[in-house]
Formats: C-alpha cells, structure tokens, sequence
C-alpha cells in the first residue's frame, strides 16, 4: 500500500464504527508540510458503497525513523458541534526582558491541552514573553486562546519560565556532586556472646562430645549410675 502511494490509516469515534482507510500520500504530504502543528481538521469523504463525509481531527501521526516519510495516521471523527480536547503547541513569541540580564528561558510545558468546538481549536499557541523578567513565569490560566477555547488542567501550572543563570561556582559544585563517588556501606557485623556460641555448637545434631566429656545418654535409656568409690582399709591398732 505504502508503495503504491498510499498511507493506511484508522478512522474512529463516538458516532463511527472504528473502520481502516487509504490517504493518498502526497495529499497528506502536502497537508503536513504547511501545518504547524499536527492538530488538523480534516474533510474527509470515505469511498466505498457509498461516499460518506467525516469530520476528523489527526489524533496521531507515526513517521518512519530514517526518511520521516508518514507511515500510519490515527483520525478520530468528531461532530460539528461537540467540543473536544486536543494537545496544542507553545511558542514564544517576543525577547523576554530579563534576557538582557543573562536569564535563561525555559520551556516547562512544549504542549497545553486546549478544549473547544473543532472550528475553534487553534494548531498553536502562541505565548508573548516580552514582560518577562528573570524569576517571573507565564501560568497556563495566564494564557490568551481564541474565543470558546479553554485550557484544561491547573491554571497555576507555569509554562514559560525565566530562570536566573547559573554561575560558576553552582556550575562547579554541581559537576562535582555528579561525579562524586559513592560511598561504600559498612558492613555490620554481630558478635555473639561465648556462651551462646558454646551452647548452638553443643546443640547441633550430629557432631562428637568433646573429649573427656561423658557420651550422652540414648532415648529410653537410664543414664548409668555412678559407682561408689572403694571403701578404704582400716588401718590395724598396735
């Protein structure tokens, strides 16, 4: 299919019956090449038994790893008058102030997700930076959408930050606590008392008596009687 110039795709959605459909690829092509972003409203008209007209916003796009040529796209299919949730873009627009001071400028979040009828979605949002001074952020609820477009998610989430540059002396101490070795764990050993040791090692099954110790007795045995000592002579009287 791919080589005969056409991209496989799967169309799906509330009021659809998931179903596999052809593109033609310079078509898709040519529409990827001048969208920003890949949030698109697409017309499409499915031939088969009979051409049925969809409305479907690309929800995924997979490009080959080498060529970057598209391989597969997912087309979720959605009513005029539904609103949806979609990924958008950011892009900074504008030289942050705080630039001149040698802040850095950082990305926190590359995409928002933006809520809102298909014909309202915008395919990026752009963000003025120019205020900015170093330690100050633009939050997600500070953010200008088109009109019956709202941002979903925390509105005190920052999304552009001015961070303050870092000297050489945090560069430095950074650098050396990741390549600081590890330091090795001790190794804790517990001492038994003597008696104790004396005790397990008299206990265990199987192993002889000490010498000059008296065997022990086996089970149903009487241990043995001692034996009284021989009685001495008396002595004679003279």
């Amino acid at each position: 299919m791919r080589a005969g110039g056409r991209v496989p795709a799967i169309l799906y959605g509330r009021n659809v019956k998931p179903e596999n459909v052809e593109l033609n690829a310079k078509e898709v092509e040519d529409l990827m090449h001048h969208s920003s972003s890949e949030t698109i409203l697409l017309d499409l008209a499915v031939r088969g038994e009979k051409e049925v007209k969809h409305l479907a916003l690309v929800q995924d796009v997979q490009h080959h790893p080498l060529s970057g040529r598209v391989i597969h796209m997912d087309l979720h299919q959605v009513a005029e008058n539904e609103k949806v949730t979609v990924s958008v873009p950011v892009e900074t627009v504008g030289d942050a102030a705080g630039a001149k001071e040698g802040g850095i400028l950082e990305h926190v979040l590359f995409k928002i997700r933006v809520r809102g009828l298909p014909k309202d979605l915008p395919g990026v949002v752009e963000v003025d930076v120019s205020h900015l001074n170093i330690g100050q952020a633009v939050h997600l609820g500070e953010i200008k959408l088109p009109p019956g477009c709202e941002a979903v998610g925390d509105k005190g989430i920052p999304v552009i930050a001015l961070a303050a540059p870092i000297t050489e002396a945090q560069e430095a101490a950074a650098l050396e606590a990741a390549t600081a070795p590890l330091a090795e764990p001790e190794m804790l050993k517990e001492k038994k008392e003597e008696g104790e040791e004396a005790a397990a090692e008299a206990g265990k099954p199987g192993e002889k008596p000490a010498k000059g110790a008296a065997p022990a007795a086996k089970p149903g045995e009487k241990a043995a009687e001692k034996a009284p000592e021989k009685a001495e002579k008396p002595e004679k009287k003279k």
